[in-house]
């Protein structure tokens, strides 16, 4: 068991720690229970949604990539099987 007070490692059926004489005993002063956690993870859960939303809104209102040129269908038949090239 480690000391909380100094970290030093002692055998769990000690009571005092052997350096410093801290209660080993002594419950931890905070243990978070079942809504605490409910809590935090709601917030967690809220504060992803609100960016996904947020990014989302942001990235389509970026202007779209005029970069990219158009390939006509003649040069690629194998993407429109259906279409029959003109001649």
């Amino acid at each position: 068991m480690k000391c909380t007070n100094c970290g030093q490692e002692n055998r769990s059926a000690l009571k005092f720690c052997k350096k410093c004489g801290l209660d080993l005993t002594l419950p931890p002063a905070w243990f978070p229970d079942w809504r605490w956690h409910i809590k935090t993870l709601s917030w967690i859960y809220l504060v992803l949604i609100a960016l996904f939303f947020a990014l989302s809104y942001i990235l389509h209102k970026l202007p779209p990539p005029y970069a990219q040129r158009r390939i006509p269908d003649e040069m690629t038949p194998w993407l429109n099987p259906h279409k029959v090239p003109a001649k």
